[in-house]
């Protein structure tokens, strides 16, 4: 069980989705303090000095749902665009034209002679 452990933690997949976790992790507190310190103030401030995220009702705080889901909308949308940007660069490399070999004089011969045996049999 161990040796099988091993095996799954070293493959690369996981190493990068870990990777991934750690810098999605402090994107996230980057675009979090983006729509807290710069995007939330300026709509407060076109709102009239409203501070969005302590607006509630009685004890519903919808005021920090709205701003959860500014940054949610932020993060993904970032996240869209890095992903094209990435397949974009990978579809670039596949249409890459391929030159397939040429065959050597070795390989042209064998052609010739499997033609020839094909030719006889029909």
């Amino acid at each position: 069980m161990l040796n099988e452990f091993k095996k799954f933690a070293l493959k690369g997949n996981v190493i990068d989705l870990a990777v991934g976790v750690v810098i999605g992790g402090a994107f996230g507190k980057i675009v979090s303090s983006l729509v807290n310190d710069i995007i939330m103030p300026i709509f407060g401030f076109i709102l009239g000095g409203i501070n969005i995220k302590e607006a509630s009702y009685k004890f519903l705080n919808y005021g920090a749902f709205i701003q959860t889901i500014i940054d949610f909308l932020i993060i993904s949308f970032s996240i869209f665009l890095f992903i094209r940007f990435f397949n974009r660069f990978k579809k670039k490399e596949l249409e890459e034209p391929t030159v397939e070999p040429t065959p050597t004089k070795e390989e042209l011969l064998l052609t010739e002679i499997r033609d020839l045996l094909k030719a006889q049999q029909k």
